[in-house]
């Protein structure tokens, strides 16, 4: 029996140390082929390195324009907030002054021999019982009648006004989350973009075309010097001329998300600046500013028009003829002047 048995224990070690090893081959396997950035990654020429931070620039701009509709509530949320507080405390200040009122009639009462019931209530520090047993109201006399009502009716309105604050308050910080949903999208994107364009060795990055930093700063210079001159003249109107001159100033500001100048934009930003500066108050972001105004044709475009890009409306520039915008293109670029062609066109707007 021991002669079996000794055969039989090697062949199980045997047949241990064969799993095992198959074990870690799947496993190695496994990892080399789910693992995009494991041991074999693959080497992006630089062309397919554009294409994706293009498409990074792009899904960051989305989330730029929710950002942006999103900041635009909250602080509307939040000026609201503000001026209910503030008519609370208005109110509030006038309640006490009526309570102070009352508290002379009582003292005036007590000294004659009894307090009116009314009265006590008014004074009460428990406005939800005064409520609840507004019965004893009826007991007072005209004048006190009168006065006791105005109290109550300054305490419902104060606690209506502490309500609507309330949900004012809600909307806010609802608001606020979104706004650090969409502030993470933004900076994972870009983050993505940076790391991808690191990746370019320094004779790759410097050969023509290879670099959407280099190629979009070198444009972005050299259109600097543009002349807003003939543009300006053949605007319909002076207000959409005024708005073209003033993109033309902002030629090599940086793009920075979130921002509307006057040193740095996002492309809402700038378009937002550029037409209040010539007096014209638009909306924040691009899906609000293709709405502003009138719908024109690209083959009706005049300076000064608005034009959007991309199947959900997330860019926007500002025409200024013989088919070049002006527009905020992405962190890697400066504002600049460009073809309209340079992204899929999706609609425009003449605002005034």
């Amino acid at each position: 029996m021991a002669a079996h048995r000794k055969p039989r224990q090697r062949s199980m070690g045997g047949s241990k140390a064969r799993t095992a090893a198959t074990i870690a081959l799947a496993g190695a396997a496994t990892a080399t082929g789910f693992d995009g950035t494991g041991h074999a990654e693959p080497q992006l020429s630089p062309a397919q390195v554009k294409a994706k931070v293009d498409e990074l620039y792009q899904e960051a701009e989305v989330a730029t324009e929710k950002y942006n509709g999103a900041k635009e509530k909250a602080d509307a949320a939040g000026r609201r907030l503000k001026d209910l507080q503030d008519q609370a405390a208005r109110k509030e200040e006038r309640l006490n002054s009526a309570r102070d009122a009352l508290g002379s009639v009582a003292a005036a009462q007590y000294r004659a021999g009894g307090l009116d019931p009314a009265v006590q209530l008014a004074l009460s520090d428990d406005p939800d019982r005064y409520l609840e047993n507004a019965e004893f109201v009826e007991r007072a006399g005209n004048r006190q009648n009168a006065a006791v009502a105005g109290v109550r009716e300054q305490l419902r309105e104060i606690e209506q006004l502490r309500g609507a604050a309330h949900i004012e308050l809600t909307s806010l910080k609802s608001r606020q989350k979104e706004l650090k949903q969409h502030k993470r999208t933004i900076t994972g994107k870009l983050g993505s973009a940076r790391q991808l364009l690191s990746r370019l060795g320094v004779q790759e990055r410097s050969r023509p075309g290879a670099s959407p930093d280099r190629a979009s700063r070198s444009t972005g210079a050299r259109d600097t010097l543009a002349a807003p001159g003939p543009a300006s003249s053949q605007a319909p109107n002076s207000r959409a001329a005024a708005a073209v001159s003033y993109a033309y100033q902002k030629l090599g500001s940086p793009y920075v998300w979130g921002a509307t100048g006057p040193n740095a934009f996002d492309c809402s930003g700038l378009v937002q600046a550029a037409y209040r500066a010539a007096g014209v108050s638009l909306p924040r972001t691009t899906y609000s500013q293709i709405a502003a105004g009138r719908r024109v044709s690209r083959s009706e475009l005049l300076p000064g028009d608005l034009v959007f890009f991309y199947a959900g409306i997330s860019h926007v520039g500002i025409y200024v003829g013989k088919g070049r915008m002006i527009h905020a293109p992405n962190p890697s670029a400066p504002v600049r002047v460009a073809p309209l062609d340079e992204m899929p066109f999706a609609g425009a707007t003449r605002v005034v």
